[in-house]
């Protein structure tokens, strides 16, 4: 095991998974990092529909700090900052830019950029869009980490100067995910808030199958739907928010679950979603949308079922036996305990870090 580093991360929320899926990427992260033995602060900027959907307010594997505006942080935390091992900006922080040049300008360790969102990151810097992160201070950073991988982290380097782009998938945490016998309530499931460039894939793959097939059973979890515009089947069961604590009872209560991914991490490829590795790792069938990369992460036919076809759904809710189902999700809970994990990805972070620090032309900061 590599020595146990002082971590400090500012990102998005780690104490409200509501409307976003960084909280739940960075508490299977960071709870690996714990489990290594690791120290951990996690700084987040406090916001108000976080504060009132706090459903880890406070999680016993890092410390979490809120603070209010940059001024705040920069009085407060620079110490933590500067003294750490290891520093962390994630993607969608607000006023990202400035606390990007506040951190390469005040942390003396490794600094690194933590993109949960590259495809669109990409995309952002590219039309000049600064909202969370600029180009300009791409090359400041000792790590581009990235939650896509593929050729994606070439473009990084190439066009943008990022230093070393790593792949850091997201992850999930067995303790919290694992198969439970209870009641199956729906033929198929969905968990994901509304985007208007997922709809139209949702609407193929689960909304046509359930207004097709009326004695099936279906439900779709996640915020921000619109009240009126879909119109949803009756056979289709609406929950607004699910929280984190529930995951692992509503992906078992399903004899398949719909992964559908947005149109950026289509593009791109190799963009593999944190609700795809937590359905895996209970052991529930999924069926995905198609995209780059997702051949490298799970077997097509023995560990997912990929289709973009509404009918071939069809099929495979209703032909497919009971047994054979559960074959694929046991197969594919095996792929995710193996390299999927968040202990996994904490080892896979040590060694980036290691990377820098033993680099000929290592910054005398990363020393």
């Amino acid at each position: 095991m590599a020595r146990k580093l002082n971590v400090v991360v500012l990102g998005l929320s780690i104490t409200s998974s509501w409307g976003n899926g960084h909280a739940t990427t960075y508490r299977a992260l960071l709870k690996g990092m714990a489990a290594r033995g690791h120290r951990v602060l996690f700084l987040e900027r406090d916001k108000p529909w976080y504060a009132s959907n706090r459903d880890l307010p406070k999680p016993d594997f890092c410390t979490t700090v809120l603070y209010d505006s940059l001024d705040e942080l920069a009085e407060k935390h620079a110490a933590a900052v500067r003294d750490a091992d290891l520093v962390v900006v994630g993607s969608y922080v607000p006023e990202g830019v400035a606390v990007s040049r506040w951190v390469q300008e005040t942390a003396r360790g490794v600094t690194a950029f933590y993109d949960i969102d590259t495809p669109v990151t990409v995309a952002r810097m590219e039309r000049g869009d600064t909202e969370y992160i600029a180009a300009e201070v791409v090359p400041g950073f000792d790590l581009y980490l990235s939650f896509t991988g593929g050729p994606i982290l070439d473009r990084l380097e190439r066009e943008f100067g990022a230093q070393r782009a790593r792949t850091l998938y997201c992850s999930v945490d067995p303790d919290a995910y694992y198969p439970e016998l209870g009641p199956v309530r729906w033929d198929m499931g969905y968990l994901g808030t509304y985007s208007d460039d997922r709809q139209p894939m949702l609407n193929r793959l689960l909304v046509e199958p359930a207004r097709a097939w009326e004695r099936g059973t279906f439900i779709v979890a996640g915020p921000q739907y619109p009240d009126t515009a879909i119109g949803w089947p009756a056979n289709v069961t609406r929950i607004d928010h699910l929280p984190p604590a529930e995951h692992r009872r509503f992906y078992n209560a399903q004899r398949f679950t719909l992964n559908v991914t947005r149109a950026d991490m289509v593009a791109a490829g190799w963009s593999p979603s944190v609700r795809l590795f937590e359905a895996a790792a209970c052991g529930t069938p999924i069926i995905s949308d198609p995209w780059p990369g997702l051949d490298t992460l799970f077997k097509p036919g023995e560990e997912i079922l990929i289709t973009d076809d509404s009918e071939q759904v069809m099929r495979w809710l209703r032909d497919t036996p009971g047994d054979k189902a559960r074959r694929l999700g046991r197969a594919a809970r095996r792929r995710v305990l193996a390299s999927h994990t968040g202990i996994r990805r904490a080892a896979e972070l040590e060694n980036y870090v290691a990377e820098v620090r033993s680099a000929p032309m290592a910054s005398a900061r990363a020393l």
